[in-house]
């Protein structure tokens, strides 16, 4: 499943790309994220609580900065499981920064593979759970980079 989408945040291109690869920032902003853990400079672990529908899912990530073109690009791997194995989650993922009118626009793209229990449930409605937390993670991100370009 593709999953792509686009904010924009009234700060420049070099601090948004500062901040969205903070890991401790970035632990603040995602959905769902209940901790995250620094393995190396590239690799991450995370544990997210994901609720679709009825069902609680709650995985043990492993984020892997695989490029980095700092202030323009990011790419990344995640993988990881339900901690019974339930659902399997694997995702390819980049962001791209561009200096846009008043600040910086963030593009995102993840193809996305969720096997087990989740995987059961129809592509609509995972795309259309995905795109909400897109949604969310923009809005927090983008509110707490403006938030402290006014401090």
């Amino acid at each position: 499943m593709r999953i792509e989408g686009s904010f924009t945040v009234a700060a420049p291109r070099e601090r948004v790309f500062a901040e969205i690869t903070n890991p401790a920032l970035m632990a603040g902003c995602i959905p769902g994220c209940e901790a995250i853990e620094v393995i190396d400079g590239k690799t991450y672990r995370a544990r997210i609580l994901v609720e679709v529908g009825p069902i609680k899912a709650r995985f043990n990530l492993v984020v892997e900065v695989t490029e980095e073109e700092a202030p323009v690009r990011v790419a990344s791997v995640t993988r990881g499981e339900e901690g019974t194995r339930a659902s399997v989650i694997s995702s390819n993922n980049e962001l791209l920064l561009a200096a846009a009118e008043g600040g910086t626009e963030v593009k995102y793209v993840s193809e996305v593979s969720v096997t087990g229990r989740l995987g059961k449930f129809g592509l609509g409605m995972m795309k259309k759970k995905a795109e909400s937390l897109g949604a969310e993670f923009a809005e927090t991100f983008r509110g707490k980079i403006e938030a402290a370009a006014l401090s």
